[in-house]
């Protein structure tokens, strides 16, 4: 796909070099195309390679299941691809009956790595050039990150745009087009999805552009990073443990599971189909065991639970994955100890704001840890309602975590151990520092605990070192950053003046070579008693004295 956009980049350019224009060379870096048609050009590739992808995998799925299953013909093997390449970026489907919300989330790293490399060549591809103003007020070199920073993000988002402008358009055609009397598109749902997973995606790539990771994350006030770095890590915990439940799930219930692939009897081609879409349903699967950990739990039909306070089943599809469901009654009380890792979720995601980002006030540091906290349950509630939806009518219109159930539990459990948990960090860094009595016992123990504070040093050095190449940790000494960006002002202004370092103060290198010499105090002199007092407004003068008369005359 690279070479595809490289191709199409290079030739017109070899034409345009050939054609004499004002103001134009012949270089192939002096000729760049204006971001948005840049951004069109990506999208159509996009879609086009995507939907050979799918159509091919369609084809296999026709030549191997019984006639009549993807409909007659070819054209409704295209249209059963464009179907599930809308499906890909989570947009629903109508069907007689009820609706299609259920859809695999493994689907959408197809569009979203596309979308993600079509955005690397679109950066390459544009004229991308940082407007930054022309004068600032006082030129600080704070203030001329801060605005760097800024036009950053503006470019970012300007890209963003770019690419998700045309695609969702795009999206929308297909949807028009691949409609029938079984299965409609909800063209809000496409149009919506496709937008924002393309803005996201562009966005991410052209972010990378400016440099590594640790770049990216530069961008963000320090706040804010601290903020994404614990929402992150809580995220990150509970889906692992999501993860491993799953996992042993399936295998402590692999008889069971085979025993359903048995049933279906899909042959070798089917196998590998429904291999693939077991696998691209895992992502729900784990999300699924992030709500269980939570409490919630999840719904496998109308009427069902599966929580650690208790199972409550009743016919489910036949899906073999679906068979590393636990048994209906109630659960092992050893099965409650899930819960607590959103808890220690929390508690690390509450160190890692701290570190990141220390408060200077004891009251500052739990409010911000609860802030992440409500970060990290907004992202998995979104995630929840993301991971469910409906199969049809009946039974089968509700699967999955309900999404406002997980948000709430995730939001209280790690937002309440993330604020304990930042609190007694930032406090334990407020007394280490201020506290008298905690250094001088650390000076009375003496050599005793040199081993130890010698480790601890080499240990905070690496911590440091490690935030600062994963691009948490603010750097000294602000370098430029790498990358395809060019400063450009918005008009043709002098540059902003900048103070050398090795300028000098006139004023301060005279008074060095000259001296003053000390002087003795003179003695107080009496005070005059022939001057009226300018407060005395009862029968004295006031005197008004020019202090700048001496210059006028």
């Amino acid at each position: 796909m690279t070479a595809l956009f490289d191709q199409l980049r290079t030739a017109p350019r070899n034409v345009l070099s050939r054609i004499p224009l004002p103001g134009l060379t012949g270089d192939d870096d002096d000729v760049r195309r204006p971001l948005p048609v840049s951004g069109m050009l990506a999208a159509a590739w996009t879609l086009g390679v995507g939907l050979a992808v799918l159509t091919t995998l369609t084809l296999v799925g026709w030549i191997a299941a019984p006639r009549g299953a993807l409909g007659a013909g070819l054209p409704a093997v295209f249209r059963t691809a464009s179907q599930l390449w809308l499906a890909a970026h989570h947009a629903g489907f109508a069907i007689p009956g009820g609706s299609v919300g259920l859809l695999p989330l493994g689907l959408t790293v197809l569009p979203a790595f596309l979308l993600y490399r079509a955005g690397m060549w679109m950066a390459r591809d544009a004229d991308l050039r940082l407007r930054l103003p022309a004068r600032l007020p006082k030129n600080t070199p704070k203030e001329v990150s801060n605005a760097r920073r800024r036009a950053q993000l503006v470019l970012i988002a300007q890209a963003g745009i770019s690419l998700a402008a045309p695609y969702a358009l795009l999206a929308g055609l297909i949807a028009l087009v691949t409609r029938n009397e079984i299965t409609q598109p909800f063209l809000g749902d496409v149009l919506v999805s496709h937008l924002v997973l393309a803005f996201i995606a562009g966005s991410v790539a052209v972010a990378r552009t400016i440099g590594p990771w640790r770049s990216m994350l530069r961008l963000l006030p320090e706040r804010l990073r601290s903020v994404v770095a614990g929402t992150s890590a809580a995220l990150a915990i509970m889906l692992v443990a999501g993860a491993v439940m799953v996992l042993g799930a399936v295998v402590v219930n692999f008889g069971q599971v085979q025993e359903l692939s048995g049933i279906l009897a899909p042959g070798f081609v089917g196998g590998l189909l429904l291999l693939l879409v077991q696998g691209l349903y895992l992502l729900n699967a784990v999300i699924w065991g992030l709500a269980y950990i939570a409490g919630p739990g999840f719904a496998v039909g109308t009427g069902t639970l599966v929580a650690p306070t208790g199972v409550q089943l009743g016919t489910v599809p036949s899906l073999p994955i679906l068979g590393a469901l636990p048994e209906a009654g109630p659960t092992p009380a050893w099965v409650m100890i899930v819960i607590a890792v959103p808890f220690v979720a929390g508690a690390v995601a509450g160190i890692l704001v701290v570190r990141i980002s220390p408060s200077s006030s004891y009251e500052g540091a739990p409010l911000w840890g609860f802030v992440c906290g409500l970060a990290t349950g907004a992202t998995a509630g979104l995630l929840a309602a993301l991971s469910g939806g409906s199969l049809g009518g009946a039974r089968l219109s509700a699967l999955g975590p309900a999404g406002w159930e997980v948000m709430l539990s995730v939001t209280l459990e790690v937002g309440v151990a993330a604020g304990i948990a930042a609190g007694l960090a930032n406090w334990w860094l407020i007394f280490r520092g201020h506290s008298t009595a905690v250094t001088k016992a650390a000076a009375k123990v003496g050599t005793a605990t040199a081993p130890v504070r010698k480790a601890g040093v080499k240990i905070a050095k690496a911590a440091a070192s490690a935030a600062g190449k994963v691009g948490f940790a603010e750097p000294e000494e602000l370098q430029k950053l790498p990358g395809y960006w060019l400063d450009a002002t918005e008009c043709d202004t002098q540059p902003i003046p900048v103070i050398r370092d090795d300028w000098e103060d006139e004023h301060a290198s005279a008074a060095a070579e000259n001296p003053q010499k000390t002087r003795r105090p003179d003695p107080p002199r009496p005070p005059r008693r022939d001057i009226v007092d300018e407060t005395d407004d009862k029968g004295g003068h006031v005197i008004y004295v020019d202090p700048y008369a001496w210059d006028r005359d």
